[in-house]
């Protein structure tokens, strides 16, 4: 996907892949990779073979039958609602399905609207931005670490042993509301956009997710994260999309002043 701005055109190209790791005999996550979209995600599912497994799949498809508006506003409505309808059927599956055990999912999802990013969220699964060697963490783990350590009651050093690392406190499919954060920010030529689930930031400290970043095109930062991840014996499925904003492209319109227009919707 190319968008052209007042600012210089910008090319998004990007690269998915899903590894199960070096632990488990399912693999529980799914990517979404729609550059032509703008539109890009990640949802690791929660509940075993036939659960979780359904749970990340139902998602990326739902997502993936969207088509993209004019207007950043209204394709985050319209993730939004997809998300809602697939908690639903969620809940409905493991009732009929499952007698009641849970078949839910984490999900992270990034638009891109010329120089405007978009993220959408529910979980632990992460979108980070490396720009100018430094690697930010956009969206905030829905775990109940994080809101321990939000609170002021635990240390970073804490967190990162904390036992109860792997409880998180949102997920599609677990509650009859789903609560969705959402965040939006720029993005510039040179950026590299990272979305993942947890297997991937679990295995790997976040210098060494940046060093793999760096001066590399999204094919070759996938290949270099899950092969590090499994080098480091990752326990759990590792799933990676790597977005890069590159030059040239055959430009599309989009508008400049997206990002304005959705802080104006909020």
């Amino acid at each position: 996907m190319t968008d052209i701005t007042v600012r210089r055109p910008v090319t998004w190209t990007s690269c998915a892949a899903t590894d199960v790791g070096t632990v488990r005999s399912v693999n529980e996550d799914a990517v979404l990779d729609k550059p032509e979209l703008g539109l890009w995600a990640v949802a690791d599912g929660m509940g075993g073979h036939e659960a979780g497994d359904v749970a990340s799949q139902m998602i990326v498809e739902a997502l993936g039958e969207l088509n993209r508006p004019q207007v950043l506003s209204d394709f985050i409505n319209q993730i939004e609602n997809r998300i809602i309808d697939v908690n639903a059927r969620l809940l409905e599956y493991s009732e009929i399905m499952l007698d009641g055990r849970v078949s839910g999912s984490t999900f992270v999802s990034l638009v891109i609207y010329g120089h405007a990013g978009a993220c959408l969220w529910m979980g632990d699964s992460r979108l980070y931005r490396y720009r100018g060697n430094r690697l930010r963490q956009i969206s905030r783990d829905h775990s109940q670490v994080s809101e321990l350590l939000q609170a002021g009651a635990i240390t970073e050093e804490e967190a990162r042993n904390h036992p109860e690392s792997n409880v998180i406190t949102r997920a599609v499919g677990t509650n009859e509301v789903p609560y969705l954060d959402m965040d939006v920010f720029d993005v510039q030529l040179g950026d590299v956009l990272l979305l993942c689930s947890d297997g991937l930031y679990n295995a790997l400290d976040e210098s060494s997710i940046a060093a793999c970043l760096d001066n590399a095109d999204p094919k070759q930062i996938v290949a270099r994260l899950i092969d590090a991840a499994l080098a480091h014996g990752a326990a759990d499925n590792v799933s990676v999309i790597a977005v890069k904003g590159m030059r040239n492209g055959m430009p599309v319109a989009a508008a400049s002043e997206q990002a304005e227009q959705v802080h104006g919707d909020e």
